[in-house]
């Protein structure tokens, strides 16, 4: 495996955009595209989309594949694809996880570690190590080759980006900390922050890199132990003014309920999250989502009641964000995505009644599906967008 060293490309010609816009063609396609499918779509002529394809196969991030027999006459078109090879490493902490994830340029999941654990409380340090030892190994079982072009790293809580470091993570107790310095060394690219629900949310938003998924905007919200949040419009996450926006599991419901980990009260975790939930059904804490749902759907009435509690405070808070923004969708996932069948009836209810413009048109509420931790989908994904934007920065200086 190697790194994505190359020497950053300044254009002075269109060949970098014209390089980014090829490779950005062959992977928002739907199938394998030809080089005179490229042609067409770009408007550039047949010999300059050719030569561009061309560069981006010889580097790795376009590969040609197999055509499909198509009973015409003479040579067939050679199919292009994203590159195989080119992958990026999305790694997630959380109260309940560590995960590793690698993406190749196609979307598809190479590799992955998924451990689950209560992380609450935990020291950052060991548990940051932890994690970069999980992502080393990942990596270091990649076949030869392999071109790693970024890394990402989801985590829950505020988080200073441009710095690299986690300002405060209620539910893992953490403040003021720098993973880079945490992880170990076994990691050769250092991994750039995110928000673990604005990421997830981003996997929602993209199928692959360049792919739109099946909703440009919406609301999602992550639920693990904690509630997380995000809001995208025009398959962009809102970030705000400083990239905190979406604390969703943090706004309140009720001035007069309980206490929660970020020094508010009646704040939506506590009667959404997995703990809230758990303690409202009479389960222990470490009792699966699933569990839950099972129990609540063969009528335990204290099951039913959590889940109810639950819907009822995601109402509340989700009419706020659906009447200030004006989005049509909300996505659950984690956790609340596992209860998606069961809160969705009496959630839409609760939109239907608190958001004004719902005469017209209703919000609807779906469960997103996947592997868990999409935060680490959504960071790898983060990373392998950089390579489409600017391919030529790994084609070398003459890229």
């Amino acid at each position: 495996m190697s790194t994505s060293g190359a020497t950053s490309v300044r254009p002075s010609t269109p060949r970098p955009a014209n390089l980014a816009l090829v490779l950005r063609t062959v992977c928002a396609w739907d199938g394998a595209p030809s080089r005179a499918d490229v042609a067409a779509a770009t408007g550039m002529t047949r010999a300059t989309a050719t030569r561009l394809a061309d560069d981006l196969v010889a580097g790795g991030l376009l590969d040609e594949v197999e055509s499909a027999p198509s009973g015409r006459r003479g040579r067939p078109a050679t199919p292009l694809a994203p590159g195989a090879r080119v992958v990026a490493l999305g790694l997630q902490a959380d109260a309940g996880l560590l995960a590793a994830r690698v993406l190749d340029l196609r979307g598809r999941v190479v590799a992955e570690r998924v451990e689950t654990g209560d992380f609450r409380g935990s020291d950052a340090g060991p548990t940051l190590a932890r994690l970069g030892r999980l992502g080393a190994d990942l990596l270091g079982r990649l076949p030869d080759g392999t071109l790693l072009a970024g890394a990402g790293l989801a985590l829950p809580g505020i988080v200073d980006v441009g710095a690299g470091v986690l300002l405060r993570a209620p539910n893992l107790g953490w403040s003021d900390v720098r993973p880079a310095d945490l992880l170990g060394g076994g990691l050769p690219l250092e991994p750039v922050l995110g928000n673990e629900a604005d990421l997830a949310a981003r996997s929602v938003a993209e199928a692959a890199p360049s792919r739109p998924g099946p909703h440009r905007d919406f609301v999602y919200l992550s639920g693990q132990i904690g509630v997380g949040g995000a809001t995208v419009l025009g398959g962009r996450v809102m970030g705000g003014s400083s990239g905190w926006a979406g604390e969703m599991g943090h706004v309140c419901v009720d001035p007069d309920g309980p206490a929660c980990r970020c020094g508010s009260t009646g704040c939506l975790e506590q009667y959404a999250g997995r703990d809230a939930l758990m303690a409202a059904a009479g389960l222990p804490r470490d009792t699966g989502s699933r569990d839950l749902a099972l129990r609540a759907a063969d009528g335990d009435p204290a099951a039913r009641e959590a889940v109810d509690r639950a819907a009822w405070a995601l109402g509340i808070a989700l009419a706020g964000v659906v009447n200030v923004l004006d989005v049509p969708t909300v996505v659950l996932g984690g956790q609340l995505g596992e209860l998606g069948e069961l809160v969705r009836p009496a959630l839409e209810g609760h939109l239907a009644r608190r958001v004004l413009s719902a005469r017209w048109r209703r919000p609807l509420v779906e469960a997103a599906v996947g592997a868990p931790a999409a935060g680490a989908t959504g960071a790898a994904l983060r990373a392998l967008a950089d390579v489409v934007a600017e391919p030529a920065r790994w084609l070398g200086p003459h890229g």
